[in-house]
């Protein structure tokens, strides 16, 4: 059972150890903890939603088939996220070419306000036009720019966790936030944070769980 003073790592690996003891539908709770997190760092890498959704299968599957492997040095969302950017670096080295920067792939709609709050809309087309701001800009910074800094500034890792899921040093990883900050500069101001950015909505987590559940006869 969870508490309010639980850390994040402390309830993944209280799930963890919950799903390896006998308790496999737990593993749904996993996924959605983190399925915001990756579908964001899969469209960092891949530029395609339904790409990134394929990513974020593979991903899970293969974390569920090796979950007794997982050895906690890390935490769980660092170790996904490793596992995701080498499907990512997989199916990049497939298409053979750099990613695409046509965006039209990606959802219109962002989620509603969490507060409870109606948005007029104005403050919804405002809203969407940053979202879509920060999206181009985002694309049009190299790869390994634009990979460390939606870690870093939009999901939140620090340094050392950053550093640990792409597998470089955290000299690197402070190199490369400051270049990726430097060529976003005077395109996205400070609209940067929250989910203006890659927006993953509950018919697309759902649809990732569920496909994953079937896969594993878990549903």
């Amino acid at each position: 059972m969870t508490t309010l003073q639980q850390t994040d790592t402390e309830i993944d690996n209280d799930l963890i150890k919950r799903v390896l003891a006998g308790e496999p539908q737990l593993y749904e709770q996993l996924m959605r903890r983190h399925n915001a997190r990756l579908f964001r760092i899969g469209m960092t890498m891949l530029d395609n939603d339904m790409d990134a959704e394929d990513a974020m299968q593979t991903t899970y599957i293969n974390a569920y088939v090796n979950l007794d492997k997982f050895r906690q040095e890390s935490s769980f969302g660092t170790w996904l996220t490793r596992i995701l950017v080498n499907e990512c670096s997989q199916l990049l080295k497939k298409r053979n070419r750099l990613p695409s920067e046509d965006i039209s792939v990606l959802d219109d709609h962002h989620p509603s306000n969490a507060a409870g709050i109606k948005e007029s809309p104005v403050s919804k087309v405002i809203n969407k036009e940053l979202g879509r701001a920060l999206e181009l800009a985002l694309l049009q910074v190299p790869e390994k720019y634009r990979l460390v800094f939606v870690m870093r500034e939009i999901e939140g890792l620090n340094v050392a966790a950053t550093a640990a899921a792409l597998n470089i040093s955290t000299v690197n990883v402070k190199v490369r936030y400051i270049r990726a900050r430097l060529m976003l500069r005077g395109k996205i101001a400070d609209y940067y944070k929250n989910d203006l950015v890659f927006p993953f909505h509950l018919i697309r987590c759902d649809r990732v769980v569920f496909y994953v559940l079937d896969k594993l006869g878990l549903r």
